[in-house]
């Protein structure tokens, strides 16, 4: 099933962590008083992404315990990472098997339940770079080390346990002579679709005892999902045939029955009509079922259901199973004893049941009531009472439960992960699944989720979010991700809309495939609209207030959104989406089956069709102000599409638009990083153009330098405290700020005696009456000085002194104010090494404090100059730019000063302003 929402990432999203126990299992207790309501944080863009996940969940052979992978976020190592965990079925308790900061997978017990193996990424005990890091590796039950057992060159792909010294795994033939001595080239030329030098991928038995590995068969295709026979004797396979097979699906994949004993190999369902992703054995080994897409197209298998057949080894016969059931096969699937028990397909909900095979007929029965519709993920014992699953609601996160099953009937339900206990900190957006007449007139279906401030009788913003496929679905369900970060929209005061319009899945046949054939765009688009003409009509939604989201086909349909109603969408946000239809079909790797299936014809056939459906040739329209995400080795949707809609409404030059790529990422980002900085920038996009919130974060600002902390006390009350500290001076060395006194204190330097310290603010209002500053800044430098009036304070005191009194030469003074590092310049206020374009993004900010250049500080707060046989002297490399007589007799300013960054690089600019001050010389000039 070829889907534009990628697989990857499904995994992560369908196993999103949660903390919350569901209201349908949980006990009341009247008994106690009910506790006060926790104080709740503001959700974060960390709370999306630094989250737990939870899957791979497999039931020991006694029922007793469940081994289940956890995956966190590493960001030192800037990416996910998972471990073994061991969860008792019968108690509480939960065991870590594993731990590091690798990745782990497919977790398998033995027969005996004593061995456990797994798949990982963990270093081997004798490193071998060049060869693929995912090896296979086993733990005992117990606990203890775990220890790899394989060193293939390519990795492993999967594994089966056959018996309890013996595991059947898939990889890839080690490299050829051709493969070597291209690498020995260093020749990373990469050659398309060229099978000949594709390396076979077969099976291997591996012996434990022995520790040997025996190839078990010799085919020349590339083995996908197997599954071995309990009894060890035979092997079922999918395999594919053809490299380009996800962009034509011409030749379809070839099912194998493998005698394990001899490796001899039986094709099944030769002529194509059945294409299996998935086998399973019967546990009484008769035979086996096959879950394989269904179409009614006579070519492609792009838009789909689910069927399940039965292949009697006996008999050699195949029977499909009648589910009985129009909306198909959903989520999971499970072998019993006597048959399985399948998750149907129900719309947003899931649709548990249990089949009980009578010869070649099969009995259903529901299971759980409906309770059991969100449960999206299962596993079952090899007793069929054992169960664990999965349970979420858009509104709860997700949380795995153990019960006992007995035939459709489940007991005892308990919660025993404790996945993400930061949710329990957060507000919940309320959800709500909702109906609306869509394209046609037909029922559509989508999940609203409201504002976290809402209140009846008020109307919100609104925003589109719609998902990817287009046979994808949105499921009541815990989906937040870095691709739907819901709760941080709705923490905003905004509704969020997700429709599964025409095309989705979970809705059966005829749904998934009414948009083919031409009709794309065609009934999603109203299915969208009328949606939000109906919250509108509800009086829920601001109608001057919507904006539009989506991934891959939800970033399409929000492009063709803004096309169709322009003035309707304000702010949008878009990633890996398609503007240009020609280039799609040859540059995706499943672009001839997608393209060619919903427009009907490839470009080949009907160029004029693919020009008309492409957006770029209406762009013209847009008025909305567009963000776009994508990475740059995308093969989903091409990277190009990205800067051609990019660079189309720049050249258009009607919105605002931002263009965002992410480095080495495919259809969507992967580094934690990344993901952060997708969910930020769209945080700031929306709260520019849609919510007219305050402006975005500024990027020159740290927020544990001097002026963030400066900004902080801003708040304070002047008390003459902060945060309940004194301010006090200590002044306890000569070398330290004296109190202020009329007579500006002098060091000796070279030939001159210059002033330790600037002129305080004090020093200076004994000259000028008029000169007022704040209480307390009386050691503060006199500033706002014109260059006049510090000449006619040095005329001053030298009368008040006897003395002469000066302002510097220039040519006496410059070597004085070079090379005058981590003194009170922007660099200080900043934390940071400041360049002129963050010096301006800052000025805003410094606009924000209080006072008379807030950003002064008392005389001699830095480090002073002067070796050990001189006395030093403060300040005169920031601080206060000081006034000194230039050649001609002008004056002009020398050293940094509090509001400019520390920048050798920086022409002289004058600085004739609050931060302008003096010190001064003692003596008349030498003469020359």
């Amino acid at each position: 099933m070829t889907s534009r929402f990628w697989r990857a990432f499904g995994a992560m999203l369908f196993f999103a962590a949660s903390i919350a126990t569901p209201r349908v299992f949980a006990q009341a207790n009247d008994a106690k008083p009910a506790a006060a309501p926790a104080k709740k944080s503001p959700w974060k863009p960390e709370d999306v992404i630094f989250t737990d996940s939870a899957g791979g969940f497999r039931i020991s052979p006694d029922g007793k315990w469940v081994v289940w992978v956890k995956g966190t976020a590493d960001k030192d190592k800037d990416a996910r990472v998972s471990n073994l965990f061991l969860s008792s079925l019968t108690e509480k308790k939960e065991i870590q098997l594993t731990r590091g900061t690798d990745t782990i997978s497919g977790a398998r017990w033995s027969p005996s339940g004593e061995t456990i193996a797994f798949l990982s990424t963990r270093a081997l005990p004798k490193p071998k770079p060049d060869f693929a890091p995912l090896q296979l590796w086993l733990i005992n039950s117990r606990g203890g080390e775990a220890w790899s057992v394989t060193e293939f060159e390519k990795g492993i792909k999967s594994f089966e346990w056959i018996d309890n010294d013996t595991i059947l795994f898939s990889a890839e033939e080690d490299a050829s002579l051709f493969e070597r001595n291209t690498k020995e080239r260093k020749d990373d030329t990469t050659v398309v679709d060229d099978s000949a030098h594709e390396s076979a991928v077969r099976l291997y038995k591996f012996s434990i005892k022995d520790k040997k590995v025996a190839r078990v068969t010799d085919n020349s295709d590339w083995i996908g999902d197997f599954d071995v026979s309990r009894d060890g004797k035979w092997a079922v396979a999918v395999a594919s045939r053809e490299l380009s097979y996800a962009w034509d699906q011409k030749v379809a994949p070839a099912t194998y029955l493998i005698d394990l004993s001899s490796g001899k190999r039986t094709e099944i369902y030769p002529d194509g009509k059945i294409r299996p992703y998935q086998v399973r054995w019967a546990r009484d080994n008769s035979g086996f079922y096959v879950l394989a897409p269904y179409s009614s197209d006579p070519r492609f298998f792009t838009a789909t259901i689910t069927k399940i057949y039965f292949y009697d080894v006996a008999t050699g016969t195949n029977t499909e199973v009648n589910l009985d059931w129009e909306r198909s096969m959903g989520f999971d699937f499970e072998i019993t004893s006597d048959g399985f028990i399948a998750f149907l397909a129900d719309g947003v909900y899931s649709k548990p049941a249990r089949y009980t095979r009578h010869g070649a007929t099969w009995s259903r029965e529901w299971i759980g009531g409906e309770q059991a519709r969100n449960w999206f993920s299962f596993a079952v014992g090899d007793d069929d009472h054992s169960l664990v699953y999965e349970y979420s609601t858009a509104s709860t996160p997700s949380q795995w439960f153990r019960a006992r099953l007995d035939g459709a009937k489940v007991s005892g339900s308990v919660q025993f992960t404790e996945l993400n206990p930061h949710f329990k900190e957060r507000t919940i957006a309320k959800t709500e699944v909702l109906h609306w007449k869509g394209a046609n007139d037909d029922d559509v279906e989508g999940i609203l989720y409201y504002p976290l401030n809402y209140e009846p009788g008020k109307k919100y913003p609104l925003i589109t979010a719609t998902h990817g496929g287009p046979s994808g679905a949105d499921h009541d369900e815990w989906s937040e991700s870095w691709a739907y970060s819901n709760n941080l929209l709705n923490q905003r005061g905004a509704f969020i809309l997700k429709t599964n319009y025409h095309g989705s899945n979970s809705y059966g046949l005829k749904w998934v495939e009414s948009i083919c054939c031409g009709k794309y765009y065609e009934l999603e688009i109203p299915d969208i609209e009328k949606g939000v003409d109906a919250l509108i009509a509800k009086g829920l939604v601001d109608p001057d207030r919507v904006g539009a989201l989506g991934w891959s086909n939800g970033s399409i349909l929000s492009i063709q959104l803004m096309i169709v109603d322009p003035d309707r969408y304000k702010a949008a946000a878009v990633g890996a989406g398609d503007v240009e239809w020609i280039s799609d079909w040859a540059n995706v790797d499943f672009g001839e089956a997608f393209d060619d299936y919903y427009f009907g014809k490839s470009p080949l056939q009907d160029p004029e069709l693919y020009l008309r459906k492409s957006p770029i040739f209406k762009m013209d329209r847009v008025k909305t102000p567009t963000l776009i995400f994508f990475g740059t080795i995308d093969r989903q949707v091409p990277t190009e599409e990205g800067w051609t809609h990019y660079r189309t409404l720049y050249t258009l030059g009607k919105v605002p638009v931002r263009f965002l790529l992410f480095p080495g990422e495919p259809h969507g980002p992967r580094k934690l990083s990344h993901q952060m900085r997708k969910v930020t920038e769209e945080m700031a996009w929306f709260d520019k153009y849609l919510f007219n919130a305050n402006p975005p974060e500024n990027e020159a600002f740290k927020k544990d330098s001097p002026l963030a902390t400066a900004l902080r006390r801003r708040f304070v009350a002047k008390t003459g405290t902060i945060y309940g500290v004194e301010l006090t001076v200590a002044r306890t060395t000569s070398n330290t700020p004296a109190p202020p006194t009329v007579i500006p204190e002098v060091v000796k330097r070279g030939e001159i005696e210059i002033g330790r310290f600037e002129v305080t603010r004090a020093q200076y209002a004994a000259f000028d009456t008029n000169y007022k500053f704040e209480p307390g800044t009386e050691n503060y430098p006199a500033n706002g000085i014109t260059f006049d009036r510090a000449k006619a304070y040095c005329l001053w005191l030298s009368g008040v002194s006897n003395q002469t009194y000066r302002l510097p030469n220039e040519s006496e003074v410059t070597e004085l104010y070079k090379d005058r590092p981590g003194e009170n310049t922007l660099d200080y206020w900043a934390g940071y090494t400041i360049n002129p374009e963050d010096a301006q993004r800052l000025e805003d900010k410094i606009k924000l404090l209080a006072g008379n250049a807030p950003l002064l500080k008392e005389v001699g707060s830095f480090s002073g100059q002067g070796d050990e046989t001189e006395e030093l002297i403060f300040d005169l490399g920031g601080n206060a730019a000081e006034w000194v007589i230039a050649a001609d007799g002008s004056g002009k300013t020398l050293g940094g000063s509090a509001d400019r960054p520390s920048d050798s690089k920086a022409r002289y600019r004058g600085a004739e302003g609050d931060y302008t001050g003096f010190r001064v010389i003692r003596g008349a000039p030498k003469s020359k």
